[in-house]
């Protein structure tokens, strides 16, 4: 070879070698995390602590306050600053919510979508006598932006519960502008009234409501194009999807609209759901991806398959978050944040419709983890049974 080709080749061969470096660092950086980062979580708001939180919500009207509800039925608001030394009670129904055992209370709150404007919010719990759901509007005291008319309840649901556990309450409004409630099968084990699959019960589904306007003798308006409209057989027309177990917190993502749910599973798997209209997601046909009560008939025809699953190796009790959007965790933009509250880990799940979904255990905690929020910028924040808020953070141990 001459001495001509014998450069060529060596700058040609130097070339590959650049581009083959920049390739497998862009790489590795768009499909992050891949364990550049280390995680962990800390306190967001030292000087604040709380009696059982079961929620930390921003109402989108700019103030970037932060809500947090307690399950014995307070919620308190507050500035969104590390510093901040007190909160207020914004709303307090302990005289209306049943929470005696775990699974009651106040379980969810959503802001109307021009909150700004009507003031009007909206709330899930439990009550007693009998026992049953609760989904109720309340407004804003008039002339006090940090204070909730207690008087001013609009009950637009209430939904008879068998048992005391498996009550969903997350709240969300959609892109729709319609309000989305969780519902869980009723209680128990094993969802023994069959509600889940039953479309004439609205236990064990996901509900879509239109709350400005009415529809008959209902409080609330039905979607025209929600599942089972003008159906003739008795299927109840609220429901959006429906075969689930105990959907525990769902959100939707700010840049797809998808739904994502997280349904607590029975004695072997947990399940990640991106939830679309009308889909069947298989309880308790279905656990997660296994049959329920193997080796009988398990029929999966027109079964919706989970996205994600993990088993009692990883945790008891899956905790549905956000995709997340913040600026933060560059990182993480476009990854699905959730946990366990058995467990306490947190991971990051990535899912493009086509794909199938890689997930990346991120941090394992102490924390009781019963839910995740955002707060005005898109920024995720940790909520701990035993009282405090948390922000998922990078730690200072590179791994």
């Amino acid at each position: 070879m001459s001495d001509t080709l014998k450069s060529k080749a060596i700058i040609v061969a130097a070339i590959i070698l650049v581009v083959g470096v920049f390739a497998f660092f862009w790489l590795r950086n768009q499909s992050a995390p891949q364990g550049q980062f280390a995680y962990e979580v800390v306190v967001a708001f030292p000087n604040l602590s709380f009696d059982q939180p079961v929620g930390v919500y921003s109402a989108g009207d700019g103030s970037d306050r932060i809500f947090v509800v307690e399950r014995k039925g307070v919620v308190h608001v507050f500035d969104n600053s590390e510093n901040v030394t007190a909160s207020t009670v914004f709303l307090d129904i302990t005289d209306s919510v049943i929470s005696e055992a775990t699974e009651e209370g106040l379980l969810g709150l959503a802001f109307h979508p021009h909150f700004f404007d009507n003031g009007y919010f909206y709330v899930d719990y439990t009550a007693d006598n009998p026992l049953r759901t609760v989904v109720a509007r309340y407004s804003v005291l008039q002339g006090s932006s940090n204070q909730a008319d207690k008087n001013s309840e609009q009950v637009l649901l209430e939904v008879l519960q068998p048992f005391s556990n498996h009550n969903g309450g997350q709240l969300a409004f959609g892109p729709d502008g319609y309000l989305y409630i969780a519902l869980g099968d009723g209680g128990s084990a094993g969802d023994p009234q069959g509600n889940a699959q039953n479309r004439s019960s609205l236990l064990g589904k996901i509900l879509r409501i239109d709350v400005d306007k009415t529809s008959g003798d209902l409080k609330y308006g039905i979607p025209s194009d929600n599942p089972f409209v003008g159906n003739t057989v008795g299927y109840r027309e609220e429901i959006f999807a429906y075969g689930l177990r105990n959907p525990w917190r769902f959100s939707f993502d700010a840049a797809t609209d998808w739904l994502w749910a997280a349904d607590v599973g029975q004695n072997r798997v947990e399940e990640v759901d991106i939830i679309e209209n009308g889909r069947n997601y298989g309880w308790n046909i279905m656990e997660g991806n296994l049959c329920y009560n193997p080796p009988q008939s398990c029929n999966q025809t027109g079964l919706q398959q989970p996205i994600w699953t993990y088993g009692r190796d990883q945790g008891i009790s899956v905790t549905g978050g956000f995709v997340y959007r913040g600026s933060r965790l560059a990182e993480l933009i476009g990854w699905y944040i959730y946990g366990d509250f058995g467990s306490g880990r947190i991971w990051a799940l990535q899912y493009d419709g086509v794909n199938a979904a890689v997930n990346k255990e991120l941090v394992k905690t102490d924390l009781s983890i019963t839910s995740f929020g955002l707060d005005e910028q898109s920024e995720l924040y940790v909520c701990d049974f035993k009282g405090k808020i948390y922000r998922l953070s990078i730690s200072e141990d590179r791994t």
